[in-house]
């Protein structure tokens, strides 16, 4: 039988990291989705230097693995280029909130990317010959459907981030893997790593599995009728 002593007795230290793991992913989210929209508005404009921007941008994240980006932003930006937040407590946390939301936001560019393709190309001619430019467009009519169709997939993308803020620590920052490899090099800890793993699971079970009803909700009541 499975020893849930070490859980429960780290309980306190357990939860302390997965608020941190909360509060950088609720930011990193809000970012990410911030700046997959400028970055989808870059690969669909039609300026050629914004399109080669947004292209080359979104290439090279999806293609570099989020620890290497997390330790260019700790390492590289942080202690080798000197680049500090106020506040020396709190600048891991901002790097790690910047490494992963600038890593989402390619994922989100690409899901809002397939939503604007699923907008009919008449009603972005309609737009332009009511005299909309293409920022009017983009806004007004082409985004605001492009989300739409998209809010499944953007729920996914969202779930797959909170999953990635494990790798946090490659920033620097103590988030819930981190506290739970702290606890297993504790020298006081001699068995229970499975009930350990069962219980960490469970925790992002319960971060992941109600953002995934909510988005499968969400998409069905926003559903684009066409």
């Amino acid at each position: 039988m499975f020893d849930f002593g070490p859980f429960f007795d780290n309980f306190d230290q357990i939860l302390e990291g997965f608020w941190a793991t909360v509060r950088l992913s609720a930011l990193a989210a809000v970012l990410s989705m911030i700046f997959g929209t400028v970055l989808v508005s870059c690969r669909v404009s039609p300026i050629p230097v914004l399109r080669a921007f947004g292209t080359g941008y979104v290439n090279v994240l999806r293609n570099t693995p989020l620890t290497l980006v997390l330790l260019m932003c700790s390492l590289g930006l942080n202690d080798e280029l000197a680049l500090k937040f106020s506040g020396s407590n709190s600048t891991y946390y901002w790097w790690a909130v910047l490494g992963l939301s600038g890593y989402t936001a390619a994922f989100v560019c690409e899901a809002l990317r397939s939503g604007i393709n699923t907008v009919p190309l008449g009603q972005a001619e309609a737009a332009r010959s009511i005299g909309l430019g293409f920022t009017q467009s983009l806004r007004i009519v082409i985004l605001p459907q492009a989300f739409r169709a998209v809010i499944a997939p953007l729920g996914s993308v969202l779930i797959a981030m909170i999953k990635n803020s494990t790798v946090a620590s490659a920033a620097g920052y103590a988030e819930s893997a981190s506290v739970m490899k702290d606890i297993l090099d504790q020298p006081s800890f001699t068995s229970g790593a499975i009930p350990l793993f069962i219980g960490i699971a469970a925790g992002f079970m319960i971060l992941t599995l109600p953002t995934g009803f909510f988005f499968g909700w969400l998409h069905k009541r926003m559903a684009v009728v066409r």
